[in-house]
């Protein structure tokens, strides 16, 4: 079926791949382009909301790896909107891997503030752990099958080691503050364990150089930037899509059409899907026809996908140290080295808070953070239920039975129907053929029919930034160089402008 010489492509999704994707497609001098957003926003899992007058990140938070390796810390230079600690070259030539060395103050579930001295040699063995992990990199069999089995087996090990001439409380202690380490992990991977992660593809993730920064005015400012520079008809905002039909056969018709959820039909020549991978494995049976091929659904499969939540908490004054910039909560019955608590304990999974600059003289916000399925139950509950449960877990670890939160604000990623969660990770079995098969267009190659009728974009489908914006971003950049290689040769479109 010969190709229509002023193609059309349809985006599904206004997250910052969709985006991406479209912008550079119309920057390119594509002019049917169209983004289908099935909200009223913008911006996807990039959502920026205020408590009083704090800027709070519902979703994405940090530029990871801010130098000049990564696309969108380059972008948010470019539109001006990071702080001049972030631009400076000590910063940028961090190597930290996502593991900033914050400031911390520690404190134990029988009320006392512990010494970050005293628990040194917790974090430090902890990252020791990860950093160990590496030496699984392509390896075909390793002894443990998951991240958890691995760091689990090891810490009671080394503890026993290196810690034999502590007391038996001390290294006690200790070993819980592995566990609280252990959950932290699972926000970074968004799972409810580290069992569930690969040992190998957990080494598939490439960090880059630079002090992870957040974006003073919030992430949405990224986003809104974005869209100045593309038309505003191009984005219809609350039109779910119910199905991609590919593969249309009809001679002299598009290949691809899209049917929408109020029954509008939308012919294309090309399709890139943005949608979050837990969306994607929630409804891929309905979302496409014919269905995806046997070998991509099953790394849609097999590629994990979880929850990460955060609860904003405002207190009038602080309760931590001036210059503490992350607060660890060990509780002392996890020596065992537990990463996963029943749902009615779900409070004990979250064990850090992140502490927000100051923007006010009485407020004070930390971030605490949670993932997996007790994130996923704490959604559920009434706020006034959640703040009271916070209220207790930090008089319980201060110790100060006062202490009362002005107010509490939460995400809920795993209820919001057109995420089911918040980011990726390499689930058990997850390999890099599975990461490669996510960014598969079809048809597959070596098909008779038209080239390129459905693309994939989105953090899921980068091949080893995956988790991160700047990963979804590089994806809507590469699914659009795609098109737009595609028809250079033939040359409809008039001249590509690479301006991004």
């Amino acid at each position: 079926m010969a190709v229509t010489a002023d193609p059309k492509t349809v985006v599904i999704g206004c997250g910052i791949a969709g985006i991406a994707a479209a912008h550079r497609l119309v920057n390119a001098g594509f002019r049917h382009v169209r983004i289908l957003e099935a909200t009223a926003r913008c911006g996807g899992r990039i959502k920026t909301d205020r408590l009083g007058n704090n800027i709070t990140e519902m979703g994405a938070s940090y530029i990871h790896g801010p130098s000049k390796e990564n696309p969108l810390f380059c972008l948010a230079q470019d539109y001006g909107l990071l702080d001049p600690e972030a631009l400076t070259p000590e910063n940028q030539a961090m190597d930290v891997d996502e593991r900033p060395h914050w400031v911390p103050n520690w404190f134990s579930s029988s009320g006392q503030k512990l010494s970050a001295e005293y628990m040194k040699p917790a974090l430090e063995m902890f990252n020791e752990l990860l950093d160990d992990t590496f030496q699984f990199e392509n390896q075909k069999e390793t002894p443990w099958a998951s991240v958890g089995h691995f760091i689990r087996s090891e810490a009671r090990q080394r503890a026993a080691e290196r810690w034999k001439d502590q007391d038996k409380s001390t290294r006690e202690l200790l070993l819980c503050a592995i566990s609280s380490m252990l959950k932290v992990e699972c926000c970074t991977n968004a799972t409810s364990t580290m069992d569930a992660v690969d040992l190998v593809g957990f080494t598939i993730y490439k960090g880059l150089p630079g002090l992870d920064c957040t974006l003073p005015g919030g992430f949405e400012g990224l986003i809104k930037k974005l869209m100045l520079e593309i038309p505003t008809d191009v984005v219809t905002y609350n039109l779910p899509v119910r199905c991609v039909h590919w593969n249309n056969t009809e001679s002299g018709g598009n290949a691809v059409t899209v049917e929408c959820g109020d029954g509008e039909r939308i012919a294309a020549d090309h399709v890139i899907v943005t949608v979050p991978l837990g969306y994607l494995k929630k409804h891929h049976s309905t979302l496409f026809c014919p269905p995806l091929p046997a070998h991509k659904l099953s790394s849609v499969q097999r590629q994990g996908f979880g929850t990460c939540n955060k609860i904003y908490v405002e207190f009038e004054s602080p309760w931590w140290d001036a210059d503490c910039q992350i607060i660890y909560l060990v509780w002392k019955d996890e020596e065992d080295v537990l990463d996963q608590v029943s749902n009615k304990s779900w409070i004990r999974k979250m064990s850090t808070f992140t502490v927000l600059k100051p923007s006010e003289r009485y407020s004070h916000v930390l971030c605490g953070w949670i993932a997996g399925r007790e994130s996923e139950y704490m959604e559920t509950l009434p706020e006034q239920e959640v703040r009271l449960s916070i209220t207790e877990l930090i008089r319980t670890f201060t110790g100060n039975p006062t202490i009362t939160p002005r107010r509490v604000l939460r995400s809920q990623w795993f209820h919001d129907p057109w995420t089911c969660g918040s980011y990726s990770h390499p689930a058990i079995g997850c390999s890099e053929q599975d990461l490669e098969n996510m960014m598969e267009p079809l048809p597959t190659k070596g098909s008779q029919s038209q080239p390129l009728q459905v693309l994939f974009a989105g953090e899921a489908t980068h091949p080893y930034y995956y988790s991160t914006v700047h990963g979804a971003l590089l994806t809507g950049w590469r699914e659009a160089d795609r098109l737009i290689s595609h028809y250079s040769s033939k040359s409809p479109c008039g001249h590509p402008d690479q301006k991004m």
